[in-house]
């Protein structure tokens, strides 16, 4: 007998109009959409054309006008303040319709853009929001991010306004924006009619008369603004992800679509509800935090937590336990990288039994692959189900997933399980013709895309045509290599470049990394291909190891060899592997395995904007020099 995940996947791939008008009739809508699915400008589909809606009124006052207002819409917990912040979704409401009112004040109109470059605090959702509520459309910059590649996003996107904040913390640094701001301001060619900075008690900013305005003297008189209208097919806002020839590709998503996906997902994914807490430990500046810190648990009616801080050092590996339980968060949504940070602190999660975890019910993780190990050490210490699911800027929501809401299934190592209802996720090679099943290929999606995911690239659709639809016709190029095993799971072996040919045999790097973290001394790791002159491309291993072990790294090295060998067999040319300290990573914690290859190849290379800490790649070229790469000897 079908499940309830059977019935919604092939429901929603077989008559998307009908599974998906159904979804769209729990939102609010001023009007009617006259299509669900409107294939008239294939391949650019749009969803819900026709209709009108708000964002921020099915966010907000939606849930007022239905008896939620007392409730908590928003908790803003910032160890590194030391603050904890509640609003309820009557005064986070207020909140955004006066920021509303303050952006509309300085000529901000339905369709113009507002740039956001702020840290993890209140007002950065507060001014996404509000840019919903008058129909303008926000593009969010992680805090911090280099001037270059802020100038890079302005002109891109040409901004009305800029809102920022006078600083951000990470751990116990303090990093000034302004300054960062005003360079990258220099730097573009579009300049923005108006700046509004928050002022942070630890950090004031220099503000520059007749551009820059106090954000709390310009909410302090403005007017609250009600919601506008907009077309479902209307832009919401742009985020940019890094492009391959150097200019950044502005990922584009709609209202109606996004709206009617976003709040499906609550309940169908995640398996959360009206008045559940939900917690997405990730930054604003990424699709997750569009995604999962502000829309998708507003849109649902949960309360959102709203997290400034990191996984450890903010004070110790036990700050997500302490805000589950202090929150009473019943589900979690965060990245592999950042339980294997915990897992690394505290291997035998001692600082867990000092909290209550009892309202605690799935950990949802995604942004990197899943090991094996820190699934089973995730799954041991918490005693609920550890979930992964796969997804990307482009797409907005899961395109595979263990959709809770609908369905549990039993789990398979390194398989974020099935598509999810509306993806129909196929394996090809490069011809698109379809591969057997078990065989690694590209992962495409046959168009339509269900909605919530991206339109276009802003201004750009030639580069959207080129990026995601001309290599396989018909499909979406996730730009992922997997394959889909006889019970229809999915298993995401790697980005299609981190497929390497090892003397003729296409071989996944992340089936290696999954061998090494399996590892008892292993925290985490990356293989990938280097240039070889007989074989072609042969991997190399980094690895970092727990915090606390002691053994003889080469020993380490030997037995994570032999583990290659044995289990994938001598054909993988597994031999070299190091260890180190730390590996690179964006802030968003993945690896950055393309930068560590480049130095090992000795090509040249640009330090990615998006890297954490750029001393990081220094201790790799050592690291790589000492196994005799980065200087030419192999």
């Amino acid at each position: 007998m079908a499940n309830s995940y059977e019935i919604a996947h092939k429901q929603s791939i077989e008559d998307p109009n009908g599974f998906w008008g159904a979804v769209a009739e729990d939102c609010h809508w001023y009007k009617k959409w006259d299509k669900v699915l409107d294939e008239s400008g294939k391949p650019f589909f749009r969803w819900f054309s026709g209709g009108e809606m708000n964002t921020c009124y099915n966010a907000l006052d939606y849930h007022i006008e239905n008896g939620r207002g007392e409730q908590n819409a928003l908790i803003y917990d910032s160890p590194v303040t030391d603050t904890i912040k509640k609003y309820t979704y009557i005064q986070f409401r207020d909140e955004v319709a006066r920021f509303a009112g303050a952006l509309a004040a300085q000529g901000v109109v339905k369709g113009d853009r507002v740039l956001i470059y702020m840290p993890m605090i209140p007002e950065a959702v507060i001014a996404m929001l509000a840019c919903a509520r008058i129909g303008a459309v926000h593009s969010v910059v992680f805090g911090g991010f280099a001037p270059k590649e802020l100038a890079l996003r302005i002109d891109d996107a040409k901004p009305k306004v800029i809102v920022s904040a006078s600083c951000g913390i990470e751990v116990a640094r303090i990093i000034a924006y302004k300054p960062l701001l005003d360079e990258a301001i220099d730097m573009a060619e579009s300049k923005p009619d108006r700046c509004i900075i928050k002022q942070r008690p630890m950090e004031t900013a220099v503000l520059i008369d007749g551009r820059d305005l106090d954000w709390d003297a310009v909410t302090a008189e403005a007017e609250p603004h009600d919601c506008v209208p907009v077309a479902a097919t209307d832009p919401l806002y742009i985020l940019y992800t890094s492009g391959t020839t150097g200019v950044p590709k502005g990922v584009v998503h709609d209202n109606g679509g996004h709206m009617v996906a976003l709040k499906w997902t609550m309940g169908a994914v995640y398996n959360v509800d009206a008045g559940d807490v939900y917690w997405a430990a990730s930054d604003v500046g990424w699709v997750v935090g569009h995604s999962y810190i502000v829309y998708g648990p507003l849109l649902k009616g949960c309360t959102t937590v709203l997290f400034e801080g990191k996984p450890v050092g903010t004070p110790d590996a036990g700050v997500f336990w302490r805000v589950i339980s202090e929150h009473n968060v019943k589900v979690m949504f965060t990245a592999p990288t950042a339980f294997r940070a915990i897992k690394r602190e505290d291997p035998q999660a001692e600082l867990m039994k000092n909290y209550d975890l009892s309202k605690f019910k799935a950990l949802f993780l995604a942004g990197e692959r899943l090991d094996p190990d820190t699934l089973k050490w995730a799954e041991n210490n918490l005693n609920v189900p550890v979930i992964d699911h796969w997804w990307q800027t482009e797409t907005g929501w899961a395109i595979a997933g263990n959709c809770l809401g609908l369905h549990h299934f039993p789990v398979k190592e390194g398989s974020p399980t099935k598509a999810a209802p509306g993806w129909n996720l196929q394996v090809v090679d490069e011809n698109s013709t379809p591969v057997t099943t078990g065989e690694i290929g590209s992962l495409v999606a046959k168009l339509p895309l269900p909605p919530g995911t991206l339109t276009t690239l802003w201004n750009n659709d030639p580069g959207f045509l080129a990026a995601y639809l001309e290599d396989f016709p018909g499909y979406y190029k996730t730009a992922d290599a997997g394959f889909i095993d006889d019970e229809g799971y999915v298993f995401v072996m790697s980005r299609t470049d981190d497929i390497i040919n090892v003397a003729g045999h296409r071989l996944s790097t992340g089936a290696m990394e999954e061998i090494l973290c399996d590892h008892p001394d292993v925290a985490e790791c990356a293989v990938l291909g280097v240039a070889d002159k007989l074989k072609g491309q042969v991997p190399v291993g980094f690895m970092v190891l727990n915090a606390g072990v002691s053994r003889d790294s080469n020993k380490i090295i030997e037995e994570t060899i032999q583990m290659v060998r044995e289990r994938i067999g001598p054909v993988a040319s597994f031999k070299t592997a190091t260890v180190v300290k730390r590996l690179p990573k964006t802030r968003s914690g993945k690896i950055l395995r393309g930068t560590i290859q480049k130095i090992a190849d000795n090509t040249p290379y640009k330090v990615p904007a998006t890297i954490d800490d750029p001393t990081i790649l220094d201790e790799i070229k050592e690291a790589l020099t000492g196994i005799g790469y980065a200087k030419g000897e192999k």
